[in-house]
């Protein structure tokens, strides 16, 4: 899974989220980045308001938080999602030791991203990307 940093990190560089059933996500607080949350169509959705967007957590008795600002979230984008973003300068994945190596055009040459998990690959792939596009 794409570290909370690496997520900053994205959302820093430009990384818009859209959320959409099926996301992840962590509350942007110290006693809550370790728990991992997932928008459903019923227990965890997006609300749109006048000031903005807010996730409610609905029906979760167990939380103590009706609802949280999408601004004090982090994204934590899948693979599929990190792949979708790379769009053209996606050139592959493959394996590399015990861990993963992503290759991805830069300024139109090949770079390779690689990590022990491939979502964290992807993600530095993603970046580096993400800080030439523009």
């Amino acid at each position: 899974m794409l570290s909370v940093d690496l997520a900053r990190r994205l959302h820093a560089a430009g990384l818009i989220w859209s959320p959409l059933a099926g996301d992840r996500f962590v509350v942007d607080r110290d006693a809550l980045t370790h728990d991992v949350f997932y928008l459903a169509d019923m227990t965890v959705e997006v609300h749109e308001f006048v000031g903005g967007s807010v996730i409610g957590f609905n029906g979760v008795s167990e939380w103590a938080l009706d609802s949280v600002a999408l601004d004090d979230t982090v994204w934590l984008p899948r693979e599929d999602q990190l792949r979708a973003v790379l769009g053209h300068d996606f050139v592959g994945l493959g394996k590399q030791g015990e861990g993963y190596a992503v290759v991805a055009l830069v300024e139109g040459r090949p770079s390779t991203f690689a990590h022990q998990d491939a979502e964290e690959a992807y993600g530095l792939a993603t970046l580096e990307v993400l800080a030439h596009r523009h």
